[in-house]
């Protein structure tokens, strides 16, 4: 079993897709993440300039779009699917419309998520699809079936659309033999997902696992809702697959606690999600038998700590149960040398018209300023790589 040690800090490899150019506008971009007044002031003055017509769509999509983004279909992303794949890094596509209202919408969405499916369909560079229940479905829908709200009968029958769409989508995977993330979201909606997904894990993952939950550890609940749940499985007789992350609306959940008076669902501190994280890694590792596993984080020392529980455990680097994944444009330094060690990887890569993708760009420049270091550590990345070209030419 050859587990090379990793050495997080080459960023040769970590950069080994980008040209000088393209790491010239990372830096740039970086740079100016670092600024939080930018970040927080950016989205309305990009709603602004786009509400009065002015031709800004050219420069988001030369920057931030270009920098986290695949294309605006998936016929855009394919030269970053092939490039990725070249160097052993898979792709997951993800359709990055969200927050929309209308049924034609739910229902076109719907169809470009079957249509990553079987983009992904036995095709060795794209080993996971993705979707986002609240591409499918109406917020409110999902949070009043999440408080057991009485439905009228409009709103039953628009949920059983929804569960339609929700089956359509996961029978599709398992018909192809894709696997398929269905991410996680907002505490008060939540408990709809985690219902829905149960119920397509014991239909579609009884020879293996093909739907996976996701499982946010900023949550103080999510380590015993994780265990409780393998153990269902066992229970059950069905596959279990987990991404476990940290997650992406903390500030937004611990508000919402705040102004509504209820127990703020968010870990006490990040030692405390950390904590949480690794002993999620641990107890799937440990029943890797039935469980697959996909460590979706951006933090070194966990990916650290999963390569240590792969090797006590004797399983290869490149079993098909643990993957290891970054999102496009951030942690480069993780993906390429963990691909380049022999191990799973695949990043998410989003995709959509521009101004759709808007909400999902805006997290990921909030996430890097917010996250501790997050942005200066991508930003002093691209520096030494820069700084050693330089001196290699």
């Amino acid at each position: 079993m050859n587990h090379s040690s990793v050495d997080f800090s080459n960023t040769q490899l970590a950069f080994q897709t980008k040209t000088n150019k393209e790491l010239r506008n990372s830096y740039v971009l970086y740079k100016a993440i670092g600024y939080n007044w930018l970040v927080q002031t950016g989205p309305k003055m990009v709603d602004l300039c786009f509400k009065v017509g002015l031709p800004i769509k050219g420069i988001i999509k030369k920057t931030v779009f270009h920098q986290f983004c695949g294309g605006e279909n998936i016929h855009e992303c394919e030269k970053n699917i092939q490039l990725m794949h070249k160097y052993g890094v898979g792709t997951i596509l993800d359709y990055s419309v969200e927050g929309e209202e209308k049924e034609e919408i739910f229902e076109a969405t719907a169809q470009e998520i079957i249509r990553t499916i079987l983009k992904a369909k036995g095709n060795t560079s794209i080993p996971f699809s993705v979707f986002k229940v609240t591409g499918i479905a109406r917020f409110e829908l999902l949070r009043k079936v999440n408080y057991k709200e009485n439905l009228n009968d409009k709103e039953s029958e628009e949920f059983e659309e929804v569960k339609r769409r929700f089956r359509l989508i996961c029978e599709t995977a398992h018909q192809s033999n894709v696997r398929l993330f269905v991410d996680a979201e907002e505490s008060w909606i939540q408990d709809t997902i985690d219902g829905m997904v149960l119920d397509m894990m014991q239909l579609f993952n009884r020879e293996r696992a093909i739907i996976f939950n996701t499982i946010q550890f900023y949550r103080h609940d999510r380590l015993a809702f994780l265990k409780s749940s393998v153990d269902y499985a066992y229970d059950n007789n069905y596959f279990y697959g987990v991404k476990l992350v940290r997650g992406a609306y903390m500030e937004k959940e611990s508000q919402r606690a705040l102004d509504m008076g209820y127990i703020n669902p968010i870990q006490p501190n990040k030692d405390a999600s950390d904590r949480d994280y690794n002993a999620g890694l641990k107890f799937c590792v440990e029943r890797i038998e039935k469980v697959s596993i996909c460590c979706g984080t951006h933090n070194e020392d966990s990916c650290k700590y999963l390569i240590e529980l792969m090797k006590e455990k004797g399983l290869a680097p490149n079993d098909q149960r643990v993957y290891f994944s970054q999102l496009f444009g951030m942690s480069d330094n993780l993906s390429y040398n963990l691909s380049h060690a022999g191990y799973c990887v695949a990043k998410y890569l989003p995709y959509g018209p521009v101004k759709a993708v808007l909400p999902y760009l805006f997290r990921r420049a909030q996430e890097n300023t917010s996250v501790k270091g997050q942005a200066g550590r991508e930003f002093s990345l691209v520096q030494t790589e820069l700084h050693r070209r330089s001196h290699v030419q």
